[in-house]
């Protein structure tokens, strides 16, 4: 490539594509770029992470560990589902493991995406976290949208939500659809009345003719809590009611039991998320999920049929195959 068609001052992009290409395609140590561009190897250290951050490569790394690829291939053969295991060790704190997890699903998520895609987002701790480590990728005619209200008696919950929305509309160039409802509505009623209005049945819309959805799980067990347990949405009557259920976990506030049954859980008739049958019919499912804490959870999303692909720590990994 010439000096002529870079112009004499080349951007930061174009920069960071020739020291990626130098690097990870010729093999040139950063001693020997750093001459070739008449520029410092600290220089060159720094292209090559703005070449990562920004999507200018992707770096896909295949395990010769057989026990990973093993334990991959189990999931896959039990549970119908692609997994993306995390390696990191066992004493990895619970915090540690969600924001690696949450970095590598970042990373992965701009696979799954393409132009004129709708992903759908559900709210919560992981995918806060997932959040702020997306890699940019600029998409035509896409669009996000939030598939569970975020108010609660304290707050409305837009700043929240809307926030993890804008950070996935910003990566991604797509347009956000918020979804300001309660996350549960005091009175069964007053949600059918108010998913027969035109300006909800349009957002409802969307949500049904997604081709993604990306969610992490709930759980009143995990060692870094769920938003939803925590974050004033649940009373002490309805954590009594979830208890008599045999609530495992949620998927955008929709609760579900260990053996995958969710139709008759008493607090459902109240939740904003979508109906789990129709969120089985979403083609792609990803689940991030981090932690040994939500295991009993995993296990009864799996059971449920929510999840085609599912990112998480390879410790939980084990303990998923264990049991």
């Amino acid at each position: 490539m010439t000096s002529e068609t870079l112009g004499r001052a080349p951007s930061r992009a174009q920069q960071a594509l020739t020291a990626a290409h130098l690097y990870y395609m010729q093999d040139l140590t950063m001693e020997a770029i750093a001459r070739e561009l008449h520029t410092s190897r600290s220089s060159v250290s720094r292209l090559l992470s703005h070449a990562r951050e920004t999507g200018l490569v992707d770096i896909q790394i295949h395990s010769p560990q057989e026990s990973v690829e093993h334990l991959a291939s189990m999931i896959r053969e039990r549970y119908g589902v692609a997994p993306h295991l995390v390696p990191m060790p066992d004493h990895t704190s619970d915090v540690d493991r969600l924001e690696r997890v949450a970095m590598s699903a970042a990373r992965l998520l701009g696979r799954f995406l393409d132009s004129n895609m709708t992903l759908g987002v559900a709210w919560g701790s992981t995918i806060s976290a997932v959040s702020r480590h997306l890699v940019p990728k600029a998409l035509s005619g896409a669009e996000i949208v939030q598939l569970n209200g975020a108010g609660n008696t304290r707050t409305t919950g837009i700043i929240y939500a809307s926030e993890i929305l804008r950070r996935f509309g910003r990566a991604y160039g797509a347009h956000v659809q918020q979804f300001p409802v309660p996350a549960f509505f005091d009175d069964p009623e007053t949600k059918r009345a108010l998913w027969r209005e035109r300006s909800m049945r349009r957002v409802l819309a969307v949500q049904e003719g997604m081709h993604a959805a990306l969610f992490g799980l709930g759980s009143p067990f995990a060692e870094v809590p769920s938003h939803v347990y925590i974050g004033g949405y649940l009373d002490p009557e309805d954590y009594r009611s979830l208890s008599e259920d045999g609530v495992v976990g949620d998927v955008a506030t929709v609760f579900y039991r260990g053996d995958g049954s969710w139709r008759d859980v008493a607090l459902n008739a109240r939740a904003s998320g979508p109906d789990l049958d129709q969120l089985r019919r979403t083609p792609r499912r990803i689940c991030v999920v981090a932690g040994q804490s939500k295991l009993p959870s995993l296990r009864g999303a799996l059971a449920a049929g929510l999840i085609t692909d599912v990112v998480l720590d390879e410790p939980l990994a084990r303990a998923l195959v264990a049991g």
